[in-house]
């Protein structure tokens, strides 16, 4: 593991108290076929390359943070005299992994990670495993989900919002070059560190993709999927384009641009996102409407290219 930035090197050791969230669930009967099945799975993920010299008792374990799909996320301490900071561990049990058949998207979440390096990206400073379990060793975003933040205020208003956007793009920018598309970008993906920086997280999705529009697997959210990709056409790193134009209606408007009543089901919100079916809020500003035009182009090859992005007047209006 790489040394960690300031905004890791906390005084603070107060992480709160561990409930032994790892240790329940997880024993695992081993029959024959588990056991081949745990040692295809070790075997796919050594290549990924895990940190040798860490393990579990490294770490003062603190409060859970949450659960995901599969997997439980707690505060911890690196246990050292000269360093301790604070992180956080995800642990994602191996027979919930091979179960729910979710391995590629695992190993594709740690290979992406391990090499990305941006200030609005969250940052994973290493990985480990043991018989049962996997461990991820991820920066900590302080406060917490942006998605939670938009929950409890509705919506946000265009300054923030245009702050939010202009660091989403950096990011998305950064992995583009690196031929990495993210393909779930929405606000329950995106985190806010202890300065209320962006970074964007959950890699789940996201795959390796150095030629353009060569991808055809349908990825991502719903209410936040391009018409190519609802079209089943081969597409590219513009389907991340077209996601940041529907994450800035839903900061903006407090609701998503393509939703449906769920009577009609995903057809008819395929329906307006292939019709690029916008219908503006009378609050929000002219720019704000022209900037989210620009980005739900119905063709790829329209939408604005992300390193133009703060250079936008309703960007530039809000710095």
């Amino acid at each position: 593991m790489q040394d960690p930035t300031p905004d890791q090197q906390q005084e603070q050791t107060n992480i709160g108290t561990y409930d032994g969230g790892f240790e329940r669930g997880s024993q695992v009967h081993f029959t024959p076929e588990k056991i081949a099945q745990h040692r295809q799975l070790d075997d796919d993920f050594e290549r990924a390359g895990p940190s040798k010299h860490w393990s579990l008792s490294n770490f003062d374990i603190g409060r859970p943070l949450g659960k995901g799909h599969f997997g439980k996320v707690y505060l911890a301490r690196v246990r050292s005299r000269t360093d301790p900071f604070i992180l956080v561990l995800k642990c994602l049990t191996k027979d919930e992994i091979i179960t729910k058949q979710v391995q590629t998207q695992v190993r594709r979440e740690i290979e992406v990670m391990q090499t990305l390096r941006h200030p609005n990206i969250i940052r994973l400073y290493g990985w480990f495993h043991d018989s049962e379990r996997i461990f991820l060793m991820l920066e900590l975003a302080g406060k917490g989900e942006l998605f939670k933040q938009l929950a409890k205020k509705g919506k946000f208003s265009e300054k923030r919002s245009s702050q939010y956007i202009r660091q989403v793009a950096s990011g998305l920018a950064y992995l583009h070059s690196n031929d990495i598309i993210h393909r779930d970008i929405k606000p329950e993906n995106l985190l806010l560190g202890m300065n209320g920086e962006i970074k964007i997280g959950d890699f789940g999705w996201s795959v390796y993709s150095p030629a353009e529009n060569s991808q055809r697997t349908l990825a991502g959210t719903l209410s936040y999927t391009s018409p190519e990709m609802v079209l089943g056409q081969p597409y590219g790193k513009a389907i991340d384009i077209w996601a940041l134009g529907v994450l800035t209606y839903e900061l903006t408007c407090g609701e998503e641009p393509f939703g449906a009543d769920t009577s009609g089901g995903p057809r008819l919100v395929h329906q307006r996102i292939c019709r690029c079916d916008l219908k503006f809020p009378p609050f929000l500003s002219s720019d704000a409407k022209e900037f989210i035009r620009s980005l739900l182009r119905f063709k790829p090859e329209e939408r604005l290219p992300l390193d133009q992005v703060d250079q936008q007047p309703w960007i530039l209006k809000h710095l």
